[in-house]
């Protein structure tokens, strides 16, 4: 007996999958990471499962992201968690599990760069072309070749083949299910036409049904590249050096966490690493939309993906290919664009219903006009339209291809404008609620500010040996790996400070570092090192740092000082903020640094309202507080930690710094600003209002179209060429102005 399966659980496929393999006694999965095992107690054949597997795990994915709880295996199979990695397997007994043998199997991969086949609006558009250019030579038959009558009606024949070849196709496979659509109504209205003897006007409609038709998947294939862009980008080969110096040519996949990887100059980073030696630029436009070449020396990071311009680099891999930057980038858009907005599924939902109200009501007027009216049921004449025609007519202008189109096209088009431009959606709901956002919370830390500190001063006690004490925290942080250390290290550069040589240097976990200088000892840490030593009293005596800033201490032969350093404010930041303020979007800082540094940060951008030393949790109650003050409009946060997390989760729109930014941010985040621009917030902002005005433009322009042509049929003679232009014209338009938001070069 097969299990009972649910529509939408995607546990269901896995219940199935195990019913029909007796041979597999359990599945384990992690959408997330793209991991996927079998378990058995015996030998199976493999290669027999890869196929069967595949479809299972495809179908895993599709329905992934849209089921969030009530995973429930059916009877006789039982679900636990493992990591991150879910496990679905027969109710065997412990024991038995013990026997399982677990083995890896490959994820099914995405195609690549699509190719002419697998392109479907080319061939709906040759098949609207042959039917058009067809029409044409059979409405000119007739006039040219008067001599051979029946020469219209195979061009006519022909042409119907043609342009109902898809939506035949696709009714077909309806029916089977029990469903009827929009291609059942075009079907019934073509064949009703040839019926009365209009055929010009049959092969009409169902070259502009198949042309509108070829536009929509144009549109959706357009959507599809962006993704296809960034799958073609990710290396399937890696460089490896070994441990004594020697280079391997290894698969990606194999790549480890630690393992040292080779870059020349043109190829592709094969993971997410830092840079071990060499000095080059990359090119990272294809995650973050920005074609300035990013320069990187050792230390700084690297991406999947991203393109090593002119200098041959080793890096460290930090990320396995599988969890990089770029397949977040990749599984983030594929989810975005499963997703539907609740205004898409709203349409869905009526859409089959509305189709039987069509056709019942075209029905319904047949028999009005017929017996209600007198008219002739099935013959025109030259005075008067029969009702037959009528009924076909008004079941062309009042079928809602336009409408059904109004919305999917526009935020699929918008979905691949973002991700082109360095912002990512999860999906229409996220675009439609960025318009309706009226309150923006920003954390401070990595949000507003960089998250990398820069040196501010030096200063020396007593006063005048500020280059000394300059020259020696360089020389001690040259050797060091510390955040600090990167910024000392970085300003000292910047200000051409000599550079001495230091011995014996060790690193005080927790404390600082020191060295010998010229036979002296030298440190630098925190203010401890000094309250610890001979120093303490005076120390004492010392003046705190400024409360924004940090400071590192350097003590050494007859030098004592301190390095001031701040978190940078981000450049973009101010102006992000003005023009959130001139949008009427207020603007809150939420933040657990202390209340003067994020005053200070707050002033210096014009921010009004702090809300500093807040907790996660307290965070997020200020979040449900700014939702209450808000009086039922939308918050949206912005954050880019750990810490933020919950607060992202909390806000009606969580946006997430960067694809860089923590798993737990990016989990609960429903905006992705890539690179850590938060200017993109902005454009982020303007395209969810533009989607908005395109879809406005096209629900009025589809549903006016509808109404206008349904009273004039129902209340006057329509010809049937005139309302399929009317309908199928409306169609064209709305798919026209959905790709707007796809090539428009500011949303």
């Amino acid at each position: 007996m097969s299990p009972k399966v649910t529509d939408g659980n995607w546990v269901d496929e896995l219940v199935q999958f195990l019913h029909n393999q007796p041979g597999v006694s359990a599945v384990r999965v992690d959408p997330t990471s793209h991991k996927v095992a079998i378990a058995t107690t015996g030998e199976v054949d493999l290669s027999a499962l890869e196929a069967r597997l595949a479809e299972t795990i495809a179908a895993v994915q599709a329905k992934y992201a849209a089921t969030q709880s009530s995973l429930t295996p059916g009877a006789g199979y039982r679900l636990r968690r493992d990591g991150a990695a879910t496990v679905i397997g027969r109710e065997t007994g412990e024991i038995a599990e013990k026997l399982w043998l677990w083995r890896e199997m490959e994820w099914p991969e995405l195609k690549a760069e699509p190719t002419p086949e697998d392109q479907e609006w080319r061939m709906l558009a040759v098949l609207a072309t042959t039917c058009g250019v067809l029409g044409i030579a059979g409405a000119l038959a007739p006039h040219l070749l008067p001599g051979l009558p029946w020469l219209a009606r195979v061009f006519y024949g022909i042409a119907l083949v043609a342009g109902a070849w898809d939506a035949a196709i696709d009714t077909r496979e309806n029916l089977r299910k029990g469903r009827i659509d929009i291609h059942f109504l075009m079907l019934a209205v073509a064949i009703g036409a040839v019926l009365i003897g209009a055929w010009g006007e049959a092969v009409l409609l169902l070259f502009l049904f198949s042309a509108s038709g070829a536009m929509e998947e144009y549109a959706l294939d357009r959507t599809q590249r962006e993704v296809s862009a960034l799958l073609k980008t990710s290396p399937k080969r890696a460089t490896l050096v070994l441990a004594d110096g020697t280079e391997k040519v290894v698969a990606v996949d194999e790549l480890q966490v630690g393992q040292r990887v080779r870059v020349k100059p043109g190829e592709a980073f094969a993971a997410d690493g830092t840079v071990a030696t060499g000095q080059s630029a990359s090119d990272e436009s294809t995650l973050t939309g920005e074609a300035t070449p990013v320069e990187k020396r050792t230390g700084d990071q690297v991406f999947s993906g991203t393109l090593n311009l002119w200098g041959a680099l080793d890096f460290e891999v930090v990320r396995l290919p599988s969890e990089s930057t770029l397949q977040k980038v990749i599984r983030l858009i594929q989810t975005a664009q499963r997703l539907k907005a609740p205004s898409e599924r709203l349409i869905d939902r009526f859409g089959t219903g509305y189709t039987y109200a069509v056709i019942g009501g075209s029905l319904l007027m047949f028999l009005v006009w017929w017996l209600g009216f007198h008219l002739p049921p099935f013959t025109n004449t030259p005075e008067t339209r029969s009702a037959f025609y009528r009924a076909m007519t008004l079941m062309v202008v009042a079928s809602p291809c336009a409408l059904v189109l109004s919305i999917p096209s526009a935020i699929l088009a918008a979905i691949a404008w973002g991700a082109r431009h360095g912002v990512l959606f999860r999906g229409g709901a996220a675009i439609e609620k960025l318009a309706k956002v009226s309150v923006v919370a920003l954390d401070k830390t990595g949000t507003l500010t960089t998250g990398e500190l820069a040196v501010v001063s030096y200063e020396s006690f007593p006063a005048g040996r500020e280059q000394e004490v300059m020259e020696l925290a360089y020389a001690l942080e040259a050797k060091s790996e510390h955040p600090l250390a990167r910024a000392v290290v970085r300003d000292a550069r910047a200000r051409g400070v000599r550079s001495v040589e230091i011995a014996d240097f060790q690193n005080m976990a927790g404390a600082g570092v020191r060295g010998r200088l010229g036979g002296a000892q030298a440190l630098l840490g925190r203010r401890e090192l000094l309250e610890a030593g001979p120093l303490a009293e005076w120390a004492e005596k010392l003046p705190p740092a400024p409360s924004e800033l940090a400071e590192i201490w350097v003590v050494g032969k007859g030098v004592l000082g301190r390095v001031l350093l701040r978190d940078e404010i981000r450049a973009e930041s101010r102006a992000v903020l003005a023009e959130l303020k001139r949008l009427g979007i207020h603007t809150v800082m939420l933040t657990g640094d202390r209340r003067q540094a994020a005053e200070a940060v707050a002033k210096e951008l014009g921010l009004a309202e702090v809300r500093a030393n807040l907790t996660p949790e307290q965070k997020v109650e200020a979040i449900m507080d700014l939702r209450k003050a808000a009086g039922g409009r939308l918050v949206a946060m912005v954050g880019d930690g750990v810490n933020d997390a919950p607060c992202l989760a909390a806000a009606d729109v969580g946006v997430a710094m960067g694809a860089r930014g923590s798993d737990a941010a990016l989990e609960q985040a429903e905006v992705i600003l890539m690179h850590d621009r938060i200017e993109n917030f902005l454009a982020a902002e303007r395209l969810s209002r533009r989607a908005q005005t395109v879809i406005r433009q096209n629900l009025t322009l589809s549903l006016g179209v509808v109404v206008v042509m349904v009273v004039a049929t129902a209340f006057g003679a329509v010809p049937l060429a005139v309302g399929v232009a009317a309908h199928e014209g409306s169609t064209l338009v709305v798919c026209l102005n959905s790709l707007r938001l796809l090539f428009g070069r500011n949303a």
